[in-house]
């Protein structure tokens, strides 16, 4: 088995990252080193996940979805049926108006561009809800971490116009997460949900917050509206966007 990349550690906290799938998804377990729980985050495929974490003795006990979309969620159920305990999944309850349901979830209720806080293990996160990519899109804050699944990748932020997204809540996301951002220690680690690469040809799969903030394109445009409602990254002319308008014709 490939083996994941572990990216952080402190005396509290491990971080693996493993890129698996087609469409470069990054996947990001962290563990409780005092209680040795383990969650993974948008897990792409359930048996690579249970198999580590089963090898190197951590007791997978949660997974954490930024939102619903396919390639976020699809280890989700394999994971169910081959983890005997119990294992909690937590989701935003604003990803149902894309229609998605999992028997068991436990939904995060608050509001937009809100938090809240989520202890895992010894450790406590800020879950914020930061919508455009997804209804209910959030972004993980804590512990020397950002994961921002698709609302904010390393050099820009995910498109907006997939069944349920939004390109100004988007940009409503982006300047409440700019602030957040301004008040998180500068060398946090940013996990991003896919990895892209950058304009200066450099194609990392982490970033320091202090290079994000400076060269994040989706960041730098969110106060000039033309600049912001021109970025080519929000949407594309596809077959995703296509029959994601099919689904909201559907549903209108």
């Amino acid at each position: 088995m490939l083996k994941p990349n572990l990216i952080f550690e402190t005396n509290q906290i491990m971080v693996f990252q493993q890129q698996l799938g087609p469409w470069d998804n990054l996947n990001h377990l962290f563990v409780c080193k005092s209680t040795k729980k383990a969650c993974i985050v948008d897990p792409f495929d359930g048996e690579y996940w249970h198999d580590f974490c089963s090898s190197h003795g951590f007791q997978l006990s949660e997974i954490w979805l930024t939102h619903s979309h396919w390639d976020h969620v699809k280890g989700v159920e394999e994971l169910v049926n081959i983890t005997s305990d119990n294992i909690v999944i937590r989701c935003h309850i604003l990803e149902q108006e894309r229609g998605y349901k999992f028997n068991g979830i436990s939904w995060w209720q608050h509001q937009e561009f809100t938090e809240i806080t989520q202890s895992f293990g010894a450790m406590d996160f800020a879950i914020h809800c930061t919508p455009g990519h997804t209804p209910g899109h959030v972004t993980i804050i804590g512990n020397g971490l950002v994961i921002t699944g698709d609302c904010l990748f390393l050099g820009r932020c995910g498109r907006t116009d997939l069944f349920g997204g939004s390109q100004d809540k988007q940009r409503q996301s982006l300047l409440y997460l700019r602030d957040i951002l301004l008040e998180v220690e500068d060398t946090s680690l940013v996990l991003p949900g896919h990895q892209y690469e950058l304009s200066d040809g450099s194609n990392p799969t982490t970033l320091k917050l202090v290079d994000l903030m400076v060269n994040n394109e989706a960041l730098n445009s969110i106060d000039d509206e033309v600049e912001w409602n021109n970025l080519p990254f929000l949407s594309f002319e596809d077959d995703l966007s296509k029959k994601a308008k099919r689904q909201k014709a559907r549903n209108s």
